[in-house]
């Protein structure tokens, strides 16, 4: 009952915001506000529906380290983003025709901030902390990624393989990144940094959504299995390995630190084991 409780809270905080946003949706600087005001909101609903259904300390969105911690998750989503794109452009395939609008990036960063902070408090801070507590993170990790990839079926121009593709780069990767560090600033960086050089730095598309005005005037064409096609570079081969290779890095990061909770059957066949040795 505390899943629903909370994934209800945070799910009404955002789609209020999208409204908002919505109505608003050709003034940058609105946008900007609405956005940042929705991310915030929904960070504190999540911390008061947690303390009221679960009696304890919410950890995971402390506030003491979440200025570096966001910033450090930012940094690799860009990269990890730059390095995607990096090798589109290498094979011709994305092209830069002059800046874009700076406008057009004020906007987006309210718009991905709310859409970060709102979609990793629901996956990974309520569905996949859950059923990690019940099934261990392997299975966690694989069902989240499978539900978060599955989510993005509902976008315009989504396909079976950009579900496939996101399940893998975002859901298991953002989630990876949650059980390594056991909070959730560094995802919520991590999401927004990758979500913001997609669209506010490189204007592409975002996961089926329709093209963007970021920074840079840019197109991109060729195979779809590179540049991703209609749904955007997140569709692309090279999102995928890039995102199989950051979520490597993260669960054996996770793995050093002993954050990976095991099947509880097993730890708990283990604990019995142990009882009764002689």
């Amino acid at each position: 009952m505390r899943l629903v409780w909370q994934l209800l809270a945070v799910a009404a905080i955002a789609e209020a915001g999208s409204q908002c946003a919505a109505a608003v949706q050709d003034n940058p600087w609105l946008t900007l506000v609405i956005g940042m005001a929705t991310a915030v909101l929904a960070v504190l609903v999540y911390a008061w529906v947690v303390r009221r259904t679960e009696h304890r300390a919410v950890d995971e969105v402390a506030r003491e380290g979440a200025t570096s911690a966001i910033g450090r998750g930012v940094l690799i989503g860009v990269v990890w983003f730059g390095a995607v794109i990096g090798n589109i452009a290498l094979l011709g395939d994305y092209r830069v025709h002059g800046l874009g609008s700076v406008t057009g990036a004020v906007g987006l960063v309210g718009f991905m901030a709310a859409a970060a902070v709102t979609e990793e408090l629901l996956f990974r801070g309520v569905l996949f902390r859950i059923v990690e507590g019940r099934f261990g993170t392997w299975i966690a990790l694989t069902a989240t990624g499978v539900v978060f990839g599955c989510s993005h079926l509902l976008n315009q121009d989504a396909t079976a393989w950009g579900a496939v593709a996101i399940a893998i780069e975002a859901g298991g990767t953002l989630a990876a990144a949650y059980a390594a560090t056991r909070n959730l600033w560094v995802p919520i960086g991590l999401h927004f940094g990758w979500n913001f050089a997609e669209s506010g730095i490189f204007s592409t598309d975002v996961s089926g959504n329709g093209a963007t005005h970021g920074l840079l005037d840019s197109a991109t064409s060729g195979s779809s299995l590179v540049t991703g096609g209609a749904f955007g570079p997140e569709a692309s081969v090279y999102a995928v390995l890039f995102g199989a290779l950051v979520m490597a890095a993260f669960l054996w990061l996770a793995h050093r630190r002993g954050r990976l909770v095991p099947l509880r059957r097993k730890a708990e066949a283990a604990g019995a084991a142990a009882t009764v040795a002689p």
